[in-house]
């Protein structure tokens, strides 16, 4: 399809919906995929000491055209009324991507989780299907003419309903786009954003963490002076294939973005084998005087940081939602002194309270969502929905577990993942941005 054809599609009423669709129609994996078990891997392997390798070596950027100014989404318009009822063209990409959720992640799940990555074919699908394309403008190759933060909860919770390791692992990509689309300048945009709209998607990362107890997201101990980054940053997703890097890093000024290039020979990747999110291939990235580029203000970070744990937010919803749907089966079909273990008062109010904290944890994260992608201050809504899906969140996994008696403690079942991934939630900084 030509550049003009994908243009004018983007362009009809149904806009979004019809790119994805388009997209998902070419996958050119999917007949492979479905419930194949991806192959056995030793990259990452869940070791005590792990490795360490060179950075990857990276594509070569540079501008293909040359931009006069940096290209912003608008703010999207707002109805004036309480309503967040996705819009068609927010349900049609939903209903895409939960589809590939459902068909694709669900089935390789447990294979990833032991392999700690995720398969290369399931990568290439996820590109496929446009999901760095959300937040980037259409005049620089993207699928969007408005803010649509909003559209990238969805997003990020469809994909959780299937995988939230490999979730991580498919929109590591996405955060560096929409790092670049929301504050690029426009030589960062026309060098960088080409790669991520076209036809091969570069594996990268955003990376905010770092390895210390009580981390503080606004206190960072990765530095940058002379425009030398030094420091660690902690559970990256796939670090070691990143072919691109945005980087939180304090200044004198304060904390900022960096975007690095990890062929420097001062980029090291470290294996992080984790408790959960074991798919997404997590690592840790040791820089020792390695060049980086600004990428935005002060004030830019700050909104990154919120925009980060409220794409978190998103991907507990998917994964609390996994929960209450395997868990409502069970109860009623396992019994117990001949009657479902449903009938007890103890295993139906805790299935009960799953559901009302998920319906409590979503209110206030698509409110989040509504107020960003509309340009309306959003930190106490993102501070709200952080602190109930990371409390709750991590009380739903723990639920689970139980209502399973000793089947929760097995892998047999895939609650047990969804418990350890979960606990996930309140820890992680960086990685997704919606």
């Amino acid at each position: 399809m030509s550049i003009e054809e994908r243009t004018r599609g983007r362009r009809d009423a149904i806009g979004v919906g019809v790119a994805l669709l388009n997209r998902l129609a070419q996958w050119r994996a999917i007949d492979r995929l479905g419930l194949r078990k991806p192959a056995e891997r030793a990259v990452f392997e869940a070791t005590k000491t792990g490795f360490r390798t060179a950075g990857a070596l990276s594509r070569r950027f540079s501008a293909a055209s040359k931009l006069t100014a940096p290209s912003r989404l608008p703010a999207a318009k707002g109805t004036g009324r309480f309503d967040l009822t996705p819009t068609g063209d927010q349900q049609m990409m939903v209903d895409v991507v939960r589809s590939f959720a459902a068909d694709v992640l669900r089935p390789a799940a447990a294979a990833a989780d032991t392999a700690c990555t995720t398969d290369p074919e399931v990568l290439e699908s996820s590109a496929e299907l446009g999901l760095s394309l959300i937040e980037v403008p259409e005049e620089l190759g993207g699928i969007v003419t408005e803010r649509s933060a909003m559209t990238g909860v969805l997003v990020a919770e469809a994909l959780a309903h299937g995988d939230l390791g490999q979730a991580v692992a498919c929109l590591a990509p996405s955060a560096v786009s929409t790092a670049i689309s929301l504050w690029g300048d426009e030589t960062q945009q026309a060098t960088y954003l080409p790669a991520f709209t076209g036809s091969s998607v570069p594996a990268a990362a955003l990376a905010l963490l770092e390895p210390r107890p009580l981390f503080d997201p606004f206190e960072l101990q990765t530095r940058c002076t002379g425009g030398l980054l030094n420091g660690v940053k902690s559970l990256v997703p796939r670090a070691a294939e990143a072919e691109l890097f945005v980087i939180g890093a304090q200044t004198d000024a304060g904390p900022r973005l960096f975007v690095v290039e990890p062929d420097h020979p001062g980029v090291t990747i470290e294996a992080e084998p984790s408790m959960g999110l074991r798919a997404a291939s997590l690592s840790r990235v040791i820089l020792a005087d390695v060049p980086a580029i600004p990428l935005g203000s002060v004030e830019d970070y700050a909104e990154c940081v919120r925009l980060s744990r409220l794409g978190w937010c998103a991907l507990s919803l998917g994964t609390a939602r996994a929960v209450l749907d395997y868990v409502t089966p069970y109860v009623n079909e396992r019994t117990a002194f001949g009657e479902p273990i449903s009938h007890r008062q103890s295993v139906a109010f805790m299935v009960a309270n799953i559901g009302i904290e998920l319906e409590g944890m979503k209110l206030v994260t698509y409110r989040a969502g509504s107020r960003a992608s509309q340009g309306l201050p959003f930190a106490r809504e993102v501070a709200l929905a952080r602190r109930l899906c990371a409390e709750k969140g991590m009380q739903i996994g723990t639920d689970g577990v139980q209502l399973l008696g000793g089947h929760g403690f097995v892998k047999e079942h895939p609650v047990e993942r969804w418990y350890r991934d979960l606990r996930a939630i309140g820890v992680m900084e960086g990685a997704v941005l919606v």
